[in-house]
């Protein structure tokens, strides 16, 4: 057996809503994949008994297939020798059941999924004592937390740092799944010494429409950069305590944390700049070991600790939280046979937060029902932060005079 090390209390998957909160996002997260477009699943929290087949959660034999396989992967189910158990199993808890006895005998890697530059998932394996590292740092500057408010999945990198290690690290102080809640809802389940676990486009709602929020809340915020405009009015108004940002990504997990207003962020005590490589980062770990790792954003050292960051390496761009491609979505829109071009890209601020495509139909289409098969093209094709929302029709794409793309009003 290769243990990891222990938590203060217990192990991450000796908590039955825990390991539950993990699997039932990473099933939601899979199917996702599966069914774009398709219908909402149960609402979570799920029942033990909720059958995984056709009767319940609905999956049929191939959709039980790729579920498991991906389960099997993030919790490297195979090192037990467990994994084709979630197969012979019919309901929620049962596979609850099966993934708490793999990890009982191998816990010590995780995998977590992030789109590659095609947009199809690329695995990132981390040691668990790494990301018990970061949620250990982290304890101690939110030691006075006592509830955890969760907007983000478990089974994202940030999610299962900060909603699952954590709370654990905090002596197993509980946690309130918030996603399903209106911002305007949110301050009446609020008390002082919450920390909520969010991101920048959750909190832009929360800026708009929460109002008022009981004095002694905390809250995180990661996954895209939170603008500066809206950290300051989170904390100008004293709607949140604290602000607290992290940066990182599932190949790096969390490297750097400022609190509003600091521009830069500081690198956790455990990161060094790699004087070797200028887009590298080395990692020091529990035995004093070093491990050299590729920074996945153009970082601008502003001291030996403290940075900035100007931008993407690749073209990812943030929607509601979440890695989208614009070229992906593109390429999309040109399988439609009435599309004969496209450019997408994010809304201008004025317009919105989501993305918006330039069409240049084929010769003789009527673009009033075009651009009604291109909801239905999309939703079939797309998850929901990759659909266009907003669609501007032309006989050409925009360009400027030097010949580049440029912008254009929805």
């Amino acid at each position: 057996m290769n243990a990891s090390p222990r938590s203060p209390a217990k192990e991450w998957y000796e908590s039955p809503c825990a390991l539950g909160r993990f699997l039932a996002d990473a099933i939601a997260g899979e199917l996702q994949v599966l069914r774009p477009g398709g219908a909402a699943l149960e609402r979570r929290p799920w029942s033990p008994d909720l059958a995984i087949g056709e009767d319940g959660l609905g999956l049929d034999s191939i959709e039980r297939l790729a579920v498991a396989s991906a389960l099997s992967e993030m919790l490297q189910l195979h090192e037990s020798g467990l994994e084709d158990l979630l197969l012979t199993r019919r309901y929620f808890g049962e596979w609850v059941e099966v993934a708490a006895r793999s990890l009982q005998y191998y816990s010590s890697q995780l995998v977590f999924r992030t789109s590659g530059s095609t947009g199809q998932p690329k695995p990132c394996m981390h040691a668990l004592a790494h990301l018990q590292q970061e949620a250990e740092y982290l304890s101690e500057a939110l030691a006075g937390a006592q509830r955890v408010l969760a907007a983000v999945p478990a089974h994202h990198i940030y999610g299962f740092l900060f909603t699952v290690l954590l709370p654990l690290r905090l002596d197993g102080i509980e946690v309130i799944d918030v996603r399903h809640v209106t911002p305007s809802a949110l301050p009446r389940l609020m008390a002082s010494g919450d920390l909520l676990v969010s991101h920048p486009a959750h909190l832009a709602l929360i800026a708009r429409f929460a109002g008022s929020l009981p004095r002694g809340v905390s809250a995180l915020t990661s996954t895209a950069p939170c603008p500066p405009e809206l950290a300051q009015a989170l904390t100008a108004e004293g709607a949140f305590d604290r602000l607290l940002e992290i940066y990182g990504s599932s190949e790096t997990a969390g490297v750097g944390v400022r609190e509003t207003p600091s521009s830069a962020f500081q690198l956790m005590p455990f990161w060094t700049r790699d004087t070797a490589d200028a887009a590298r980062l080395l990692r020091r770990v529990q035995d004093g070991a070093e491990i050299s790792v590729a920074v996945q954003d153009q970082v601008q050292w502003v001291t030996e600790r403290g940075f900035t960051i100007r931008g993407r390496l690749d073209d990812a761009v943030q929607v509601a939280g979440t890695n989208v491609f614009p070229a992906r979505v593109r390429d999309v829109l040109l399988q439609h046979p009435q599309v004969d071009d496209a450019a997408v890209r994010l809304m201008d601020p004025s317009e919105g937060a989501r993305l918006k495509a330039f069409v240049v139909p084929a010769t003789g289409v009527d673009v009033k029902r075009l651009a009604s098969e291109l909801e239905r093209w999309t939703v079939a094709r797309l998850s929901a932060p990759e659909r266009p929302k907003g669609f501007t029709f032309g006989e050409q794409l925009p360009v400027s005079d030097c010949g580049k793309l440029s912008t254009w009003s929805v």
